[in-house]
């Protein structure tokens, strides 16, 4: 029988390793693809990664309830939201950042399908399409990113994002309205991407 993420935690805070280590396994390749979409660089959002988890280790006596979900990502959209303020006060250029995520962490927007997969065009088409919507992504304000990255990526209800984010419901559904309508200003001619 599974444990539920509330008696891991409460395992963790009694002191069971092994119950911190299955919430890593559980959670740590969604709040990777999570923190990688919301940097846009691999290193940091690994970075960003470990910092999420030592304060859900240092923090875990202060989880009440059963959305543990919800509380992990609310910690790691902090770490991240800190950082990029942080970022934007001392602007860095890298010139090494990967443009896309390895080992099949986290999943791009829209897939190549078993049509097209033999027409190299079409490949290259569909790669320089991805990587539109993600430099657009990027360069939308934090508030925005993080929640079209919470809600379509890693597939939260409204609610969900609202908990984590730390308002209302509306202020969700406005910041994601706004998120999709910049996104179809910048990207006009990229059809059928983000489906």
């Amino acid at each position: 029988m599974l444990e539920t993420d509330k008696s891991l935690i409460d395992a963790h805070i009694g002191g069971d390793k092994e119950a911190f280590g299955e919430l890593v396994r559980r959670y740590g390749d969604s709040v990777l693809g999570y923190l990688v979409r919301m940097t846009g660089n691999r290193e940091q959002a690994e970075d960003f990664f470990q910092e999420t988890f030592k304060r859900v280790h240092e923090k875990g006596h202060t989880f009440r309830g059963e959305r543990f979900k919800s509380w992990l990502f609310t910690i790691a959209t902090r770490v991240a939201i800190d950082a990029l303020r942080k970022r934007k006060r001392q602007p860095v250029v890298s010139l090494n950042q990967s443009a896309g995520c390895s080992e099949g962490n986290c999943d791009e927007l829209g897939a190549v399908t078993a049509a097209n997969c033999c027409d190299p065009a079409r490949e290259a088409e569909m790669a320089e399409q991805k990587e539109q919507v993600r430099r657009a992504v990027e360069q939308l304000p934090t508030k925005q990113r993080a929640t079209l990255v919470l809600a379509y990526y890693q597939q939260l209800s409204y609610p969900e994002v609202a908990e984590v984010l730390g308002c209302s419901t509306g202020t969700v559904k406005v910041q994601m309205s706004r998120a999709l309508r910049t996104l179809a200003q910048r990207l006009p001619d990229v059809s059928g991407v983000a489906k």
